[in-house]
């Protein structure tokens, strides 16, 4: 697996979040705003992941919770619940999570290849493991997160808003 890096060898900026104890990285180039949680519209029969959507200076934005997505339990929203609006595969598309801690600049010598799990895990979206003096951050490909058919879920309910 290769990560890339700015020509000028800087390294790779990831916006950091919480969902649960777990902490994970996102390329800050596909984060467009982070936002409250507001209330959504709900759409019937939507996965139970796609809390709804939201208009969004006239941009209708599908609300993906990734808290459920991940099976988390116990979810709950409060004043440290955020939604990240990010460019997924030319969508604009917001995603929940528990709260934004800070961006982080990681040097290539940062990134470790992910592990090979057994048990049938899904780790195709894992692009490495992120290691900052004392936290270890999921490094996530968001579009690899979510796959073809939750990314038509994610068009459909914008088409029904």
């Amino acid at each position: 697996m290769t990560i890339q890096t700015k020509a000028d060898g800087a390294g790779e900026e990831f916006l950091a979040f919480r969902l649960g104890r777990e902490e994970y990285g996102i390329d800050i180039l596909k984060v467009q705003e982070i936002r409250g949680y507001e209330s959504v519209t709900q759409i019937a029969n939507a996965p139970a992941y796609l809390k709804g959507v939201i208009n969004l200076r006239g941009i209708i934005v599908p609300i993906i919770d990734l808290r459920i997505k991940f099976r988390q339990e116990k979810i709950s929203y409060d004043q440290y619940t955020v939604v990240i609006i990010v460019d997924l595969n030319q969508r604009t598309t917001g995603i929940v999570v528990d709260g934004v801690s800070d961006v982080l600049t990681l040097s290539q010598s940062q990134i470790k290849p992910t592990p090979q799990l057994s048990g049938g895990m899904e780790t195709d979206y894992i692009r490495g493991l992120g290691s900052v003096e004392n936290r270890m951050l999921i490094l996530a490909d968001i579009e690899k997160l979510m796959g073809v058919e939750e990314l038509a879920a994610i068009d459909a309910a914008a088409r029904a808003a």
